[in-house]
């Protein structure tokens, strides 16, 4: 059994976790919990914002006449297919989403896929997906990363969780700043999940490094009705 962490603690001191995915159940276990956040070295990644239209989440340039490379940064990160919450770091919620309309599992349409093409880091895919049911729900989450330091080979990792009442799981691209940067490792980090998600979300913002981070995006769905509420923080618009 995992020892539930508390998530400032976990990030705090890291000055690049690059970007994380948090999936859980709060503490009394109405509601479902998914949080996504975003972080960046360059002009590039740092030119960006989260907007939320029809219930999606993207990423979005701050700044258009900014943008060098769209590319990697610039996607759908959180979509809805029928009672499946898809969040992922990349293209590959598309992915996902296409293959859930054709019958094809979470895991299964991942295959299909593999770590971002972004030498020498080969950024990890990192992929989470929530699905509620008689009135609970339970989640994946899953890591792509390079096999070696030449991106010959794709490690493919799949986790299945159910819904703990005040406990989730974190996982994100890297383990720390470096050049290049080092993957994330080992299993997705159990973590507390608050009851109330204005202090949730603000833990969870002020635990990320001031420097690097940019957007992050959280959405509690109330179990009962599943009517979703969420809140975005955008540093470009901050600033």
């Amino acid at each position: 059994m995992n020892t539930t962490n508390d998530i400032a603690t976990l990030l705090h001191g890291n000055p690049y976790p690059g970007r994380g995915i948090v999936i859980g159940n709060s503490e009394d276990g109405t509601k479902a919990c998914t949080a996504y956040f975003i972080m960046g070295r360059s002009e590039n990644s740092r030119n960006r914002i989260f907007v939320l239209k029809n219930g999606e989440m993207s990423t979005a340039p701050f700044d258009e006449s900014k943008v060098e490379d769209p590319r990697l940064i610039i996607y759908t990160a959180v979509k809805q297919v029928e009672n499946n919450l898809i969040v992922t770091n990349g293209d590959q919620t598309d992915t996902i989403a296409a293959a859930l309309g054709s019958g094809i599992s979470f895991a299964d349409a991942l295959k299909t896929r593999k770590f971002e093409p972004d030498k020498p880091h080969f950024t990890p895919r990192i992929s989470g997906m929530l699905t509620f049911e008689n009135g609970s729900f339970h989640y994946q989450m899953s890591i792509l990363k390079s096999a070696d330091s030449e991106g010959s080979a794709c490690e493919r990792f799949f986790f299945s969780y159910p819904a703990l009442p005040g406990t989730g799981h974190l996982i994100h691209t890297y383990a720390c700043d470096g050049n290049p940067l080092p993957s994330f490792y080992g299993e997705p980090k159990a973590v507390k999940i608050d009851n109330d998600m204005q202090r949730f979300a603000d833990t969870l913002w002020h635990a990320l490094d001031e420097k690097n981070k940019i957007s992050l995006f959280v959405r509690y769905v109330d179990l009962g009705t599943l009517e979703s509420k969420e809140l975005i923080f955008n540093k470009q618009e901050q600033i």
